[in-house]
């Protein structure tokens, strides 16, 4: 039995913030953003709305592809930066709403690797068969930590939520996934618990997002003992287009195999890897199997990068 992607699932806020909002009161322009990120538009959450109806909504749609009834979950993971309340976090919340009240739920906090480092360990609960199926949810609602005045990360922001359920399938691909930390390199992309802002020095932080997912998407394809062109589909964390474009550039990924939505959504930390692999599926870029390749880099900091099979619906024995 394998761990395979057998669901996917995301929501969006309703409200879009095209660029020309920041051109009001930031020194910049809807052709400075696009060309520095490739950001045309983000959505944002009204303040008094909750980030766990996003997730909730995430996951029944992942559910339902899977073919899933949400009662036979017991292990709900939910990536997160920023959670509706301190404590409890937002995985009891919507194990409790989805139907499964007395599933091991809890939040798990990696900033924009968050989504591999909780797929990891999902991956990990059905090898060891101590779970069948696990629902994994990355949720943000970035706009609770984004200082609107701050050009380098006002712009790049959105909120959003994606799910994937993630199952025990016979004779699946055995996911394989590569993660590492340095915390030596805070300095260079944290929120402190005064301020509660992002702070980021963009430079250093799209040399290292490069350097960093290139190599450990070679280090997981060389444990797999494949090539780039074994992977269906490649969906890196949606920092910046053009970080994106220079990890595919660096691996030798085609366009066609590449995908990009960050000129819709921005960057949604945990939540961007989930929510483009929904769209994608949406957009007809996933068959009923394949093999995805992922990954990310975030605050911390920390990063990773991850192969792991679809298969749509796909049960387990």
């Amino acid at each position: 039995m394998s761990a395979v992607i057998t669901g996917v699932g995301a929501a969006l806020p309703e409200r879009v913030v095209p660029n020309a909002y920041f051109a009001d009161h930031l020194d910049t322009s809807d052709q400075w953003i696009v060309k520095r990120t490739g950001i045309r538009e983000r959505r944002w959450l009204d303040e008094d709305a909750h980030l766990a109806d996003l997730a909730l909504a995430a996951a029944h749609d992942a559910l339902d592809v899977a073919g899933r009834d949400p009662a036979g979950l017991r292990h709900v993971v939910v990536a997160t930066t920023t959670p509706d309340r301190v404590t409890p976090g937002l995985a009891v919340e919507v194990a409790a709403r989805l139907g499964t009240p007395h599933a091991a739920a809890f939040d798990l906090h990696a900033a924009c690797a968050g989504f591999l480092y909780a797929l990891d360990h999902a991956a990990a609960l059905i090898e060891s068969g101590r779970a069948e199926t696990v629902l994994v949810c990355g949720a943000e609602a970035l706009t609770r930590i984004t200082d609107r005045t701050d050009r380098s990360t006002a712009v790049l922001l959105g909120d959003a939520a994606g799910a994937v359920v993630l199952a025990a399938v016979p004779d699946g691909p055995a996911p394989t996934f590569a993660l590492a930390s340095d915390g030596e390199q805070i300095p260079l992309l944290y929120a402190d618990r005064r301020e509660r802002v992002l702070r980021m020095r963009g430079r250093e932080i799209y040399e290292h997002a490069i350097a960093k997912m290139s190599a450990y998407t070679r280090e997981v394809l060389a444990l797999r003992s494949a090539k780039i062109d074994d992977i269906d589909l490649f969906i890196a964390h949606q920092a910046n287009a053009r970080i994106v474009r220079g990890v595919a550039r660096e691996l030798g990924i085609p366009d066609d195999r590449l995908y990009l939505n960050v000129d819709r959504v921005a960057n949604t930390s945990s939540a961007s890897i989930p929510v483009a692999l929904a769209q994608a599926r949406a957009e007809g870029r996933t068959g009923p199997t394949g093999l995805l390749g992922t990954a990310a880099f975030g605050a911390g900091v920390t990063w990773g990068a991850g192969v792991v099979g679809w298969n749509w619906g796909g049960r387990g024995g």
